[in-house]
């Protein structure tokens, strides 16, 4: 009987002893596995306290966040993922805007000055625009041809030499 207990005992003192020399890894030893884990998405930062990973920063998604965080937690020795990051807002998307100018317009514009192969007709913020080097001569024969149009409101951004 005496033997069985002592036998008892002695797995008892071993079964704790293998418990309490149950290596824990260290804090150090994690942040560097959850650094190499968050490389991935150069948005975003991890911190490692006491087991525990605090992820922060921006994400794309939220499947990419959610992957993330999945990632950290699949760490041997992370207890717990403190989620701290964002979604990023998605881009908005562009505006187009029609010509203020109507295609007919400008293309009589350009037939008028069809004579003066430096002029260029362009619309600029909107607007018809008159670009290019001329003679005074040229300039003034110019103004009179668009003026006949009669299209109203242009720019006139000739340089006269």
């Amino acid at each position: 009987m005496k033997k069985t207990i002592a036998m008892a005992a002695l797995a008892v003192a071993v079964s704790f002893g293998a418990v309490s020399c149950k290596k824990k890894v260290s804090d150090a030893d994690l942040q560097t596995q959850a650094t190499t884990v968050v490389t991935s998405n150069p948005n975003a930062s991890v911190e490692v306290k006491e087991g525990v990973a605090h992820l922060s920063g921006t994400f794309a998604d939220q499947q990419s966040k959610d992957a993330m965080i999945a990632k950290l937690k699949a760490i041997s020795g992370v207890k717990d993922v403190m989620d701290m990051s964002t979604i990023a807002a998605p881009a908005p998307a562009p505006v187009e805007t029609a010509s203020a100018v109507d295609p007919a317009v400008q293309k009589k514009v350009q037939d008028a000055v069809k004579d003066f192969p430096s002029v260029k007709v362009e619309v600029v913020n909107g607007e018809l625009t008159l670009t290019g080097n001329v003679s005074s001569l040229q300039a003034r024969k110019i103004k009179e041809s668009v003026d006949a149009l009669k299209i109203g409101k242009y720019n006139n951004n000739l340089i006269v030499k």
